[in-house]
């Protein structure tokens, strides 16, 4: 085994999912041989899914990743655009909060299992990479240099070198509990007291959206929400996310199909008849789990790193999960490239990456609060609409914190400090107006005031990590 690049033939995956097929796409280009150990079946011939969404969320930093191996174009025969949240609230009729401040400002909803499909087809295409399904990793040697892997299919378990290893096998990484049994640093693993279930509503009879396809549908009742993102077959994938434990509103309480449709008649009424297979899925769905964890220690000098979710899994509720992991892949591609020795690159990787896996982290948490609840209460009405005409005025200068996550390559890390910042320019320019009315104290800033506090406090935005150009993507029909 040599520390040295260019010496290096073949690189080792574990993972063939979504943030591991592209990096064996981007190291296939480099030059290497990329062998991928996926303990799953290919999902090319086994279409099963177990208790993942099966939608997400691609933004800026996730089209970015997919542009540097040319397949943002193929991805968009799939994506649907959303351009902004429509708010459900009991009695009223849908509220569209728009994401951006113009209409390019746009995210998608994309299939999870067909990104994967389209990775792993352009990953095998370039004849470098190969893929072994069915192999799950049992066991890293550090000492011995070996690394254990067993064929699922045969029950056989075989050992060889597989060193340069990238771990990209999920949030149950057997690869991070491997390093960290041999550094003696563990991953804080943080649960949240809310899981997850998935619900579906079909297209109508003449195979039309049911509901407005060009949004993210929520509907917020403070400590728990569902929401909703459009599929090109004109459906509907729905999340309930709800409390765990002896709560009132917990799935702990649903325990039988009455007790679900009497929980979704008292504060989803509107949205029950939509829901098709209602019974189905409520009883049959699996509940999933929802956590954050952090890696204090991502490498073993040059044998091994994590990326991806095996090093920081987040909650999803900034949509930002795949986009982080396509993040860490750019990055360790591009040092790969920068680099002669994979010890240097693997130390570099984790010293570039922690800091804005942390930060996006955070800002996953404090999204939660602000989709199930914060959506509907004035005050923060009032700080987005101020926010949104400093961003009109201010191009380049002012951006929202939302929108620098989305729509921009700014490290996470910056983005939650300038995020920061633009709370307490809002907040003194919010002291002197005396209405509480959202639109009226956008209207009403002092725009010289704004300028000031804006070039004392913020500094100008790198343009290069500005938004590209929009996915291009298929024309549906959106009649709903």
């Amino acid at each position: 085994m040599s520390d040295n690049i260019r010496d290096t033939k073949t690189v080792t995956i574990v993972g063939a999912g979504l943030a591991g097929s592209l990096l064996a796409v981007m190291l296939g280009r480099q030059g290497f041989d990329v062998e991928v150990f996926e303990r799953n079946p290919d999902p090319r011939k086994d279409s099963t899914v177990a208790g993942r969404s099966i939608n997400l969320a691609l933004s800026e930093r996730g089209i970015h990743a997919l542009s540097q191996v040319g397949l943002e174009h193929r991805i968009g025969h799939f994506a649907l655009p959303m351009a902004g949240r429509m708010v459900h609230q009991p009695g009223e009729s849908p509220a569209l909060q728009p994401y951006g401040t113009d209409a390019d400002e746009v995210i998608y909803s994309v299939h999870r299992a067909k990104l994967n499909v389209a990775l792993l087809d352009a990953a095998e295409s370039g004849k470098r990479v190969r893929i072994h399904f069915n192999q799950s990793l049992q066991n890293i040697d550090f000492e011995g240099n070996t690394v254990t892997i067993k064929d699922e299919v045969s029950d056989r378990e075989y050992t060889r070198d597989h060193f340069p290893l990238i771990a990209a096998d999920g949030a149950a990484s057997p690869a991070r509990q491997a390093l960290e049994q041999h550094t003696g640093q563990r991953a804080e693993v943080q649960l949240l007291d809310h899981s997850y279930q998935e619900f579906h509503i079909a297209p109508s009879s003449a195979g039309q959206f049911r509901l407005e396809p060009r949004a993210l549908h929520i509907w917020p009742r403070g400590g728990f929400m569902m929401i909703a993102l459009p599929n090109t077959d004109g459906s509907f994938t729905n999340t309930l996310f709800l409390a765990n434990g002896e709560h009132d509103h917990s799935f702990a309480r649903l325990k039988s199909i009455d007790d679900y449709r009497e929980f979704f008649v008292s504060h989803f009424a509107e949205a029950l008849p939509l829901l098709n297979n209602f019974d189905q899925d409520a009883m049959h769905n699996p509940v999933g789990v929802l956590g954050t964890i952090r890696t204090p220690q991502w490498h073993v000098d040059s044998r091994m790193t994590l990326l991806g979710d095996a090093a920081h899994a987040i909650v999803p509720f900034h949509g930002q999960g795949m986009n982080c992991a396509f993040e860490d892949c750019v990055s360790l591609s591009r040092l790969i490239g920068e680099n002669t020795r994979w010890s240097d690159t693997f130390e570099q990787f984790s010293a570039e990456r922690i800091d804005q896996a942390n930060a996006i982290a955070d800002m996953a948490l404090e999204n939660y609060v602000e989709m199930r609840s914060a959506v509907i209460d004035p005050d923060y009405l009032i700080r987005r609409h101020m926010a949104q005409r400093l961003e009109r005025e201010f191009p380049g200068r002012f951006m929202s914190r939302y929108a620098m996550v989305m729509f921009t390559r700014i490290p996470y890390a910056t983005v939650f400090e300038r995020g920061l910042t633009n709370l307490e320019i809002i907040a003194e320019l919010r002291s002197a107006i005396a209405s509480d009315d959202s639109l009226t104290c956008a209207r009403d800033l002092d725009l010289s005031v704004a300028e000031r506090l804006i070039d004392e406090q913020l500094m100008p935005i790198d343009r290069s990590l500005l938004k590209g150009r929009p996915l291009s993507t298929q024309r549906y029909d959106m009649q709903c």
